[in-house]
């Protein structure tokens, strides 16, 4: 019997770097919030632990190595046993986005197996922070505020934020995190107080390095209902805000086909 996953597309509705941490990470405050929308993690019974990787954003994906074998083999080795799992993975975000694809396949893939093999769910909340600072916020897929790398987290009720209508938009062009922090400035520009009045403090590195980033934002900032705009992550994906479903929808049917988009909404 095939069961399957959703793992949905998480945003950083802001992300304050607030300096290092002792083991090297970066210190960060941020609040993440979840589409109900993203790629999708299917399962089957086996005797071993395989995976295949469809849908639109599959190619280039390396099956060897993918954070969702990682994760099961992390949660294989809380048990006393060898199960198996024939994992596919529907591929529908672009990759290294700043939209936690790959932390939220590999959280999706912990909740599916924890399932199939019913597991204690605590066994998959003591692997996630291993396999990324990101993967314990997208194991819980709800709003959180996340501290020390993100890892650290407070669950968050905020009428603003669920059932609110989002455009996701991608200018198609990755950027890796490390680069991205490597670009960051150092500046302490203070704490994570209200959401809507804080910032991204990549944006500026992630700009520096794909200036497409920029024109993205611009475009999210001219469409009408646009209530906040900014780049999730390290990027490259920028998002927006809306009041109603209807505005939200009218801007993704404006979206120059260059670009990559998603019109959700948050959970």
């Amino acid at each position: 019997m095939r069961l399957s996953e959703p793992a949905p597309a998480k945003l950083n509705l802001a992300l304050h770097v607030r300096g290092k941490l002792p083991d090297g990470r970066h210190a960060l405050e941020t609040l993440f919030a979840f589409c109900t929308d993203g790629d999708i993690v299917h399962a089957e019974p086996a005797d071993t632990l395989s995976l295949q990787i469809s849908g639109p954003f599959a190619e280039g994906l390396e099956v060897e190595g993918n954070l969702v074998l990682r994760a099961a083999e992390a949660l294989r080795g809380q048990t006393a046993d060898t199960r198996g799992a024939a994992l596919f993975l529907d591929k529908r975000l672009p990759v290294a986005s700043g939209i936690g694809g790959g932390s939220a396949d590999a959280a999706a893939t912990l909740r599916l197996l924890t399932r199939m093999w019913r597991l204690d769910p605590a066994r998959a909340s003591e692997v996630a922070p291993d396999l990324g600072a990101d993967v314990p916020a997208c194991l819980l897929s709800m709003t959180a505020r996340g501290e020390g790398a993100g890892d650290r987290l407070a669950l968050i009720t905020d009428p603003l934020i669920s059932g609110r209508p989002v455009l996701l938009v991608n200018p198609m062009h990755g950027l890796s995190t490390a680069s991205v922090f490597g670009a960051w400035d150092g500046i302490d520009r203070g704490p994570l107080e209200k959401w809507q009045q804080g910032r991204n403090d990549l944006q500026p590195a992630a700009v520096s390095l794909e200036p497409e980033i920029r024109e993205v934002l611009d475009w999210l900032e001219g469409r009408e209902g646009a209530e906040l705009v900014r780049m999730s992550g390290s990027g490259t994906t920028c998002f927006a805000l809306f009041a109603t479903e209807e505005q939200s929808a009218a801007a993704a049917g404006q979206c120059p086909s260059k670009w990559w988009h998603m019109a959700s909404l948050l959970r």
